[in-house]
């Protein structure tokens, strides 16, 4: 099979486009025939190995060299085998999930937690949009931020993969939701279910007097205590992101974020959807918002799968509308 392996640190230019061994499922696994993939900032991240603090930290990045050598978080495609054990999918299925890596490859083994059926009314190229990004934004706000009917919840970053989902995942919760994003994306959130948006080059959010019960903090521009100022007085500041740097950034901001977690009446957490157990419910639970027409992926540019570098390099600029696609 073929597939684009990062021998080293750096640009889109050193991926490399590889024959390599197909992969054989282990017991409780699932061989997937790749249809789609798409990419994200994880993939760039991993791919430059920053923020440069990152490496010396337990996790996906090794000190030297990638641990992870085949990018790409999530797949749609189709079942070619299945391992010992396996009862949930036969070949021939049509799926979609994520394996955390390995997607920017024609085949890819992953463990049965990490896939689900593919929503019926999704192309594989749409279904590869949805796992990372949708599934962050529904940790942000039905565990993390517990969101209930009613609430004021913010959305900064409101335009951008995971943004999009969490826009139309927080209205469908019953929030009132307020998106910022820039003005040529304003129209499109307002589509997409927010009761109000904000352009974020004409006022600052934390400093316009209002208060929400939820801020899904994405774009991480503003300082945590003035994040802090427009939440309630038992709001919940969530954080999922930031500006990315080469030494510290976005962990720095996080981190300092998190640390006056016990000082203050509001409640502050990390969303970590990697780490998240349960990703098989997660995406069954999200099938059921795309079927029912409440949750829809947000496509900006598409690329063949040779194209996978030119890819990184727009992810990489950082003004992509919702997600990046990948079609094998």
């Amino acid at each position: 099979m073929k597939a684009f392996v990062l021998p080293a640190y750096g640009s889109p230019d050193v991926l490399e486009l590889t024959d390599l061994d197909q992969p054989v499922p282990g017991a409780g696994e699932v061989l997937v025939r790749v249809r789609a993939t798409s990419v994200q900032p994880a993939d760039w991240h991993l791919m430059r190995g920053e923020p440069y603090i990152s490496r010396l930290m337990p996790g996906p990045l090794g000190f030297r060299k990638p641990k992870i050598t085949i990018l790409g978080a999530d797949v749609a495609g189709q079942v070619e085998a299945v391992g010992d054990g396996v009862t949930e999918f036969s070949p021939g299925d049509e799926v979609y999930g994520m394996p955390k890596h390995g997607g920017f490859s024609q085949y890819v083994c992953a463990s049965v937690s990490e896939l689900a059926p593919k929503p019926e009314n999704l192309s594989f190229e749409e279904a590869a949009a949805v796992p990372l990004a949708a599934g962050t934004a529904l940790l942000a706000l039905r565990d993390d931020g517990r969101v209930r009917p009613g609430q004021r919840v913010l959305v900064n970053g409101a335009s951008g993969g995971v943004g999009t989902f969490a826009v139309q995942l927080a209205k469908a919760l019953g929030a009132h939701v307020t998106g910022v994003c820039g003005a040529r994306n304003a129209d499109l959130v307002r589509k997409l279910g927010a009761d109000e948006v904000i352009d974020y080059a004409k006022e600052d959010f934390t400093t316009n007097g209002q208060r929400y019960d939820v801020l899904v903090d994405i774009a991480g521009t503003r300082r945590g205590s003035h994040c802090r100022r427009v939440l309630t007085r038992k709001g919940v500041h969530v954080l999922v992101g930031g500006p990315g740097g080469r030494w510290l950034q976005p962990a720095g901001h996080m981190f300092a974020t998190l640390a006056v977690s016990p000082f203050v009446s509001q409640r502050i957490v990390l969303t970590d959807v990697i780490g998240y157990p349960r990703t098989r419910q997660n995406l069954i639970t999200l099938t059921e918002f795309i079927e029912s027409g409440r949750l829809t992926p947000v496509i900006d540019r598409r690329y063949t799968f040779d194209e996978i570098p030119a890819a990184l390099r727009y992810q990489e600029e950082g003004h992509a509308t919702g997600k990046v696609s990948i079609v094998h």
